[in-house]
């Protein structure tokens, strides 16, 4: 265990991780904060390069993990840095460093039905979290992110995913052909496969079509919406039916996500009971 009492190199490495995502691509790390996620990242086996704690007596949780988790070395910091580096109000008694995963759409594990998303430029780091708990909560095999917005590694992500980042696999698609030729193969695995893309304007309700095939979902960014070139390589584009008497326009992404995916969900367990 490296004791860390003043601003030195390691100090700087692990502000350098939190705060710039071209470090993080750099050095292939990023640090993992909270009990949750911690946990989550460990269970589900991502590497932990290193745990760092604050000095003093720490509770029986943190001293099992860095006694029984292999890294490759452990930093206590005084409890001054430790509240630097710490995003909470009460500094966290144990954080990570985490080594990147990186997963392509060939990784991607393909059940007998199923059901991905496709986050098209993700820009508000709570929403990209909170969209990767809800997929991990209602059903979704995987998370496709495209084009240029959030860091999928961003403190902020990560916490907001509530340990459900460690458990779903989210694949970040740089080119839009890789996209296309593992969407035709799909197409060519299930026959019944189906894209459907969210918008706010006027067309059939989520109610109105069939999620319980094999299925994509395109949802759009949150200033702009889907882009013309997912509108165009969706089936069928959906909207979310809203009280007529309300003046809202549309839903925070995040909700309206949550809202289809429910759906998909909702949709299949009434079919498994027939």
């Amino acid at each position: 265990m490296t004791r860390v009492t003043v601003r030195n190199n390691i100090f700087q490495h692990v502000q350098v991780l939190k705060n710039n995502r071209k470090k993080r691509k750099q050095y292939r790390e990023f640090v993992v904060e909270g009990v949750r996620n911690i946990n989550e990242a460990v269970k589900n086996g991502w590497r932990i390069q290193a745990f760092l704690c604050k000095e003093g007596k720490l509770s029986q949780w943190a001293e099992e993990l860095i006694a029984t988790v292999e890294t490759k070395e452990n930093y206590c910091f005084s409890k001054d840095l430790m509240a630097e580096l710490s995003g909470k109000e009460d500094t966290s008694e144990l954080m990570a460093i985490v080594e990147i995963k990186d997963i392509s759409l060939d990784e991607l594990t393909l059940t007998k039905n199923p059901f991905f998303v496709l986050f098209d430029r993700p820009s508000n780091k709570g929403n990209l979290g909170s969209v990767i708990r809800s997929c991990d909560a209602l059903g979704v095999d995987g998370l496709i992110m495209t084009g240029h917005g959030v860091d999928l590694y961003e403190p902020e992500v990560i916490a907001a995913s509530m340990g459900s980042f460690f458990s779903l696999p989210v694949v970040r698609v740089a080119e839009s052909k890789e996209l296309q030729a593992w969407i035709c193969s799909m197409k060519e695995q299930y026959e019944s496969f189906r894209i459907y893309g969210s918008t706010a304007h006027q067309q059939k309700t989520i109610y109105e079509l069939d999620f319980t095939c094999p299925l994509l979902l395109f949802v759009g960014n949150e200033t702009n919406g889907l882009s013309f070139a997912y509108k165009e390589l969706s089936d069928e584009l959906c909207t979310i039916p809203m009280d007529e008497t309300g003046t809202a326009s549309s839903f925070n992404v995040s909700c309206a996500a949550s809202i289809m995916m429910y759906e998909v969900l909702r949709q299949r367990k009434t079919q498994s009971k027939i």
